[in-house]
C-alpha cells in the first residue's frame, strides 16, 4: 500500500457471488457506505466495464468542505464477476480526476476475503498538491466492510433458514 492507496480488508461469511451482485447495485453502494455521503443513487445494476450510474451525495457527513449535496456518475472500470469491481467518478459538469474506488473478493473456506481499496495516484500534480485527498478515511473505509458484513451474512443466513 502506498502513501496514494488505502486498503483494508474484512472476512465475510458469504460467498463471493453474493457480494458482488450487491456491489454491482448502485442501492447496494448506498446501503453499506459507511462514510455517510451516499444518500441515494439512480440507475440499474452494472453488468460490463464502461456502465454507469448516478450517486446523489451530501458532503456534510464529513464536514470537511462547504459541497453540500450534488450528484456523481460512478464509471465502471474493472468488471471480472465475483472477483473483482473499481469504478471512477466524476461530476456530472466536470470529468473524473482518476482516483478509484473498488473491491476485491477472494473465496475462502468460511466465505471470502473482501479487500476494500481506494486510489488517488492517478490524480493529477495540481489537485494532489490542493490536499484534499485522501476524501475517506481508513476508518470510513472499514466502517464500509463492517456493514457489508452485516448486510450480507444475514442475507446468507436468512436464505439458508
Amino acid at each position: 500500500m502506498t502513501s496514494e492507496r488505502r486498503e483494508v480488508q474484512r472476512a465475510i461469511a458469504a460467498d463471493p457471488s453474493t457480494i458482488f451482485r450487491l456491489l454491482c447495485d448502485p442501492h447496494g453502494h448506498v446501503a453499506i457506505d459507511g462514510s455517510g455521503m451516499l444518500m441515494d443513487a439512480t440507475g440499474a445494476p452494472v453488468k460490463a466495464i464502461g456502465d454507469t450510474f448516478v450517486v446523489h451525495m451530501d458532503r456534510e457527513a464529513l464536514n470537511d468542505r462547504p459541497m453540500g449535496r450534488y450528484n456523481v456518475i460512478v464509471t465502471i472500470a474493472t468488471l471480472v464477476p465475483d472477483r473483482e469491481i473499481a469504478w471512477t467518478v466524476a461530476g456530472e459538469t466536470r470529468p473524473s480526476i482518476g482516483h478509484i474506488y473498488g473491491y476485491t473478493l477472494e473465496p475462502t473456506e468460511d466465505g471470502t476475503l473482501v479487500t476494500s481499496y481506494y486510489d488517488w495516484s492517478s490524480i493529477p500534480p495540481a489537485v494532489k498538491e490542493a490536499g484534499i485527498f485522501p476524501v475517506l478515511s481508513e476508518g470510513a473505509l472499514r466502517a464500509t466492510l463492517g456493514i457489508l458484513a452485516r448486510t450480507v451474512e444475514v442475507r446468507s443466513s436468512s436464505t439458508t433458514a
